[in-house]
């Protein structure tokens, strides 16, 4: 990244400043300003997040937005409420609570002497959420945003539910957020209520997992935040950006094709990160094109960056599978919006059948899918997150547990982009069930990496609101959409199609062993091809402004482990989320946090599904006036049987050796639909 020290405009930072709401609540922000802004008030930047700016995001903050506030804008990043340094308590995940306040917000940023009155939002995964949740309410100041890793549909795209299953995620990041909203204040900013202010979180935290699987089907607790039920009611133009490794990319050819304010689209290479940094290269100059965004919206600036086609997409080259890559080659191409124009992409028709994946075969006999319920060992995490182990290595082990059909070598190769379906008919011999599909790309010496994948809970195959689940040995169609996907088969491979009934610990278990029957006649894979012509690299080299200045006390260590207890036949993944310890050098804070997944399966029993879920927070400070030392242990528990999940949960926080708070949780939630 090229760190630049010069800028149009000289700045200065406000390092907290208080947002007066009107209930009392005041919310912590950080201010970014050019250094005339009182005497020429300039647009505004919003980033409106939960995940504490004082460390949570510094660094990430620090790249970003002086970069911004250097070429005239104010760039404003809050805590919500019950939050860092902010007031009150925090109940749940896009809550209306968090919508109102910023409103109340975006009201007070528009009214400051150094603002124009002009306002842009954006944000990556949560903020990405919440910067189109609060476009649907239509504040009159905001006129754009940029929206990153984020979904349109809570239920269909969010780390809850996928295809109608339960997510492991679901857990894990109730599990994640039972600890980062258990982080302490600032002593240094909050004064001596800082005690007061973590006991009354640590005393009310929400035990967000039972909220999310009570609602097991998507009804009116998904419908709210999801701007799918109304994509007419945002007005402000929206630049939607994503990465072939995140896990939020269907969102974007749905906004695409049913937003009706303008709209822009990006897909990299990238995972769940901002794209100046994020891996697998190539990183591309995410700032420089957000300045022509903002520029244009929010400064009437002719950029030309509506004058270009809509969608830019980075088609990655078919490599050998691997946990983590540092780069993916491949080639960029743009379509004129979405869906794209006959000339840009094509369908083509492949049968599974008798000869494997070919446009002219049948599939003569009925084919068991029976996958043991350990399954998926190897698909790798749902969000690449932690810049761990979190990619699908060689699906070959998972390939072998289920029902595959492959292709002849495609001489000259394939450019794969969209949204595989599969459309078949199934039987499955109770009354639940699951269809995973994964595509694959599979070389010459036999390796399979993993090109796309798509899951289906059978309960809810017509409907995600609607509970149907199948009669054994009835036939039952059913359509699947893979995730959408840019991808270059090389010349001389072949693609696999690979159908199991099971993929743990993506997904939560079925209620029992669901062995499947795909049935005879012409099984239907249609594959979406792109036949746009390759565009030079679009973008500039990544630059930032001069990034956090931080001391690394212990470097992280992430890693996932997959082990098989051969006697008793579980097989348990295993995933450490090992951030390290740094210290923060301007204000002297230190910060030291891991976790431990541990997410077990018996082949053949359900009832011996479980996850257990450690995490550990540790923060202190070492001062004349503002030290403190706090240490925050945290865990999840779920198991179920056939009818019931057993949800228990536990935390204790320690200031010093002291114990502050020990608050437990025991719960018992129906299985309803999964």
């Amino acid at each position: 990244m090229n760190i630049k020290q010069d800028f149009p405009h000289h700045t200065r930072e406000i390092e907290n400043s208080w947002i007066p709401l009107s209930d009392g609540t005041r919310l912590a922000a950080r201010i970014w300003l050019p250094v005339n802004a009182e005497a020429q008030p300039v647009p505004a930047i919003l980033e409106y997040l939960p995940y504490r700016k004082r460390d949570g995001t510094a660094i990430r903050d620090e790249l970003t937005h002086p970069y911004f506030a250097g070429h005239g804008y104010a760039c404003i990043r809050v805590d919500m409420r019950g939050n860092g340094e902010s007031d009150g308590l925090m109940e749940d995940e896009y809550a209306p609570q968090e919508q109102e306040d910023a409103l109340e917000v975006i009201e007070w940023i528009a009214n400051q002497p150094w603002c124009n009155g002009q306002l842009g939002m954006m944000g990556i995964s949560w903020g990405g959420f919440n910067s189109l949740q609060v476009a649907a309410l239509r504040p009159k100041p905001l006129k754009a945003i940029i929206t990153l890793c984020s979904t349109d549909d809570r239920y269909a795209d969010d780390i809850h539910y996928k295809g109608g299953n339960m997510l492991l995620e679901n857990l894990g990041w109730a599990a994640t957020m039972l600890s980062f909203s258990a982080a302490v204040p600032d002593p240094a900013l909050v004064g001596n209520k800082w005690r007061d202010m973590w006991k009354s979180r640590l005393d009310n935290m929400p035990l967000l997992a039972e909220t999310w699987l009570t609602h097991q089907h998507r009804d009116g607790y998904w419908q709210h935040g999801s701007i799918c039920e109304d994509y007419a009611s945002i007005e402000a133009a929206v630049y939607m950006i994503s990465g072939w490794g995140d896990s939020y990319i269907n969102t974007i050819p749905r906004m695409m094709e049913h937003l009706q304010c303008p709209r822009k689209a990006l897909l990299g290479p990238w995972m769940h990160k901002y794209p100046h940094f994020a891996l697998p290269d190539p990183a591309i100059g995410f700032l420089q094109e957000a300045l022509r965004w903002w520029d244009y919206w929010l400064k009437d600036i002719e950029t030309g960056v509506m004058d270009e086609p809509s969608c830019t997409f980075y088609l990655q080259d078919g490599v050998p599978p691997a946990p983590k890559y540092l780069e993916r080659p491949g080639q960029w191409v743009r379509t004129h919006g979405w869906p794209a124009a006959e000339d840009e992409c094509e369908s083509t028709t492949l049968i599974l059948g008798d000869h494997g994946l070919a446009p002219d075969t049948h599939l003569s006999q009925d084919r068991l899918i029976a996958s043991p319920l350990t399954t998926g060992a190897f698909q790798g995490e749902y969000i690449p997150l932690w810049f761990g182990a979190d990619f699908p290595p060689d699906q070959r082990r998972d390939d072998a547990l289920s029902l595959t059909f492959d292709s002849e070598p495609y001489a000259q190769g394939l450019d794969i982009l969209g949204q595989p379906t599969l459309s078949l008919t199934l039987e499955s011999a109770k009354a639940c069930g699951q269809l995973h599909a994964r595509l694959c790309d599979v070389a010459p010496t036999g390796k399979s990496a993993l090109i796309t994948y798509g899951t289906l809970n059978l309960s809810l195959r017509n409907d995600v609101g609607t509970i149907e689940p199948p009669i054994p040995g009835e036939p039952i169609k059913v359509r699947l959409s893979m995730d959408l996907i840019g991808y270059r088969l090389p010349k001389g491979h072949r693609l696999r199609v690979a159908l199991s009934s099971a993929s743990f610990p993506l997904v939560w278990s079925p209620k029992e062993r669901a062995d499947l029957t795909l049935k005879s006649g012409q099984p239907i894979l249609e594959l979406p091809l792109s036949k746009g012509l390759y565009i030079p690299m679009p973008f500039e080299q990544p630059e930032g402004a001069p990034p956090c200045a931080v001391a690394t006390i212990r470097t992280g260590q992430p890693k996932r482990t997959v082990s098989e207890d051969v006697g008793s036949g579980e097989v348990s993944v295993i995933i450490e989320d090992d951030m390290g310890e740094i210290q923060f050098l301007d204000h002297g804070l230190q910060v030291e946090q891991f976790a431990k997944e541990t997410y077990t399966s018996h082949p053949d029993d359900a009832t011996r599904t479980r996850a257990d879920i450690e995490w550990v927070y540790r923060a202190h400070r070492k001062g004349e006036q503002d030290s403190f030392a706090v240490t925050v242990l945290s865990h999840y528990h779920l198991h179920c049987d056939q009818h019931m999940f057993y949800l228990s949960a536990e935390q204790q926080a320690y200031e010093g050796s002291a114990l502050i708070s020990d608050k437990s949780w025991q719960r018992e939630i129906p299985r309803t639909a999964i």
